[in-house]
């Protein structure tokens, strides 16, 4: 890991990003166009998909975004801006925003990326393998794709040389990782980026100077004139034609093919990207817009699309089906010493083989709710008024309950519908409840009592020492935390949030083959986190964008392969 510690940083302002050159506004499109891949959605796996198709041994790559570009918007940055840009989230698909805020029918507040970059380019920044399980097993029921092992290791070492640096780790972090090994999550494993038991310090994609690295880094390794880039570019449908039977040779073969897609730009203007012979279209465009644009293009459940007024391409009843998000639940406080401002940097891993909960934390600064403002001379009920608070979460891993996601209209922009029902699974409680257990067990080590506040009068303090505890925002831990099973259940029930790792609805044996292939169609696959059924280790942001670059070496290879193919079948005609 010398070359991630060495990493030089880059300083703020400056050269433009690499990828730049490549950007255009989609306006600035033609109405009709030509490629030989279509990457729909610029995030976490479309980014450096793109980059590697546009590659040594590629063709002519088009890659749509349906956000900007995210030297836009100067929030996404720095590490500082990561709750900003949260808070700021707007659920209108007409809004701008980098972050759009939805809601699922659990009721659970969420988000999802509306920027070049995708997740990359908002989130924590936190980055660490899969667990090693995950490219063995993929939970109840579902397939697994053939994983080269050293394609995916060479993969994950191609996006880190970029994108990823060794974090310095003090204040707030430090007092986690002390906290987790007095709570026994051990051994400590030092700085790696390998999912493995006990305690870490994971990479991150902030340099030394703070600066963010997202994906849309990855685009500068396109070559030049093979790359178009069109941001606020929102695809309306794949467009797909049945194939000649005369051109099928044998039944087992798709009837349906994809020849491109349709896009609007922000004029609402309809263009055309269409697909040279041989080429692919692939949908990057995440775990609800994967789905999403499925179902709009005609394939899925077939009694849902007719009702909707799509017309049927292929019944595939289990797009949109599947649908998983990782329960997060925690305690934050108000320290009682200043402290730093941190993202994710520290993580407890109970168990390698992603059967425990996961533990996180971080620290950063909130405004306070106005009702919880004290009066006074100075302070105006208007006036911004500031408070540190710090958390410590954990992570269920899987899960095993699953929801579904649908068609609310069949309008393209708008987010579609989803529920996860959390804790529909009883195993996935128990993992909370176990989970929670250790939260309070960090809190409760003696590497915590720093943060705690005195609590109770002066006098009571001269009778023998002032009681210290946490100054605790939100849901407090049950009193009987440590043996009553259905107190901590029902904290689990109560608190549940998310940590965006939501993942499903184009599964790998159910949407999807092994090679990502959507079934029933040709010349059209899915390569993103809606392909997952199990959340890989404690972030997926690396197994996706690693994903991405896997995927294109190997369509690359594909392609290649063909080619020898049809010039050996060709010259044996010749003969």
């Amino acid at each position: 890991f010398a070359a991630l510690a060495a990493a030089q940083s880059r300083p703020f302002g400056g050269a433009p990003p690499g990828y730049e050159r490549y950007v255009a506004d989609a306006t600035a499109t033609g109405a009709e166009e030509e490629y030989d891949y279509i990457v729909v959605g610029g995030g976490a796996a479309g980014c450096p998909l793109a980059a590697t198709l546009a590659g040594p041994g590629g063709g002519r790559v088009l890659l749509l975004e349906r956000g900007g570009a995210p030297a836009e918007f100067p929030a996404l940055a720095t590490a500082g801006g990561f709750v900003r840009t949260l808070a700021l989230a707007d659920p209108s698909p007409d809004s701008d925003a980098p972050a759009q805020a939805f809601s699922s029918e659990d009721g659970v507040p969420n988000v999802r990326a509306r920027v070049l970059g995708g997740g990359t380019a908002i989130n924590a920044g936190f980055y660490s393998r899969a667990h090693p399980g995950w490219f063995h097993g993929h939970g109840e029921g579902a397939e697994v794709p053939d994983w080269d092992m050293r394609l995916v290791n060479s993969s994950y070492e191609w996006v880190e040389q970029e994108l990823t640096f060794q974090p310095e780790v003090h204040g707030w972090q430090a007092a986690v990782r002390a906290a987790l090994l007095e709570a026994n999550v051990t051994p400590w494993n030092g700085f790696t980026v390998e999912h493995v038991t006990g305690t870490k310090i994971g990479a991150t994609t902030f340099d030394a100077s703070g600066r963010r690295h997202s994906a849309a880094d990855l685009l500068a390794f396109a070559r030049p004139g093979r790359l178009h880039v069109a941001v606020r570019a929102a695809v309306t449908r794949v467009i797909i034609n049945p194939i000649d039977p005369a051109a099928r040779r044998g039944r087992s073969r798709p009837a349906v093919a994809a020849v491109g897609v349709v896009y609007q730009d922000r004029l609402f203007q309809l263009h055309h990207a269409l697909l040279r012979p041989g080429g692919e279209v692939i949908l990057s465009a995440g775990t609800l817009g994967s789905p999403q644009l499925l179902l709009l293009s005609g394939v899925g459940p077939a009694n849902d699309l007719t009702s909707l007024g799509i017309p049927v391409s292929v019944d595939a009843p289990d797009v949109g089906k599947h649908m998983f998000d990782n329960p997060r639940n925690g305690i934050s406080i108000i320290p009682s010493v200043p402290i730093d401002h941190s993202l994710i940097q520290v993580v407890g891993i109970p168990s390698a083989n992603g059967t425990a909960s996961y533990l996180e934390a971080a620290s950063y600064i909130v405004p306070v709710s106005p009702m919880l403002r004290p009066a006074g001379p100075f302070i105006s009920p208007t006036s911004p008024l500031y408070v540190t608070m710090a958390t410590i979460m954990e992570k269920v891993p899987g899960p095993l309950s699953e929801g579904s996601l649908w068609l609310s209209s069949p309008n393209p922009v708008e987010t579609p519908s989803v529920r996860f029902n959390y804790f529909s699974r009883p195993e996935d409680l128990a993992q909370c409840v176990v989970g929670v257990r250790r939260v309070a067990q960090v809190l409760q080590s003696r590497t915590m009592d720093i943060f705690r506040s005195s609590v109770g009068s002066a006098s009571q303090g001269r009778r023998g020492h002032a009681r210290r505890d946490f100054r605790i925002v939100g849901a407090t831990l049950p009193l009987d935390w440590s043996t009553n099973n259905t107190s901590v259940a029902d904290f689990c029930r109560r608190t549940v949030a998310t940590l965006w790792h939501y993942h499903g609805g184009c599964v790998v044996g159910r949407v999807v083959d092994k090679d990502f292939r959507v079934m029933g169609t040709q010349s059209l696959r899915v390569v993103d986190g809606s392909t997952f059924s199990v959340t890989p280790g404690t972030n997926p942001q690396a197994t996706v964008m690693m994903m991405g670059r896997y995927m294109g070496l190997k369509m690359i290879a594909e392609r290649h392969s063909r080619r020898q193919v049809n010039t050996s079948s060709y010259n044996e005609l010749e003969e």
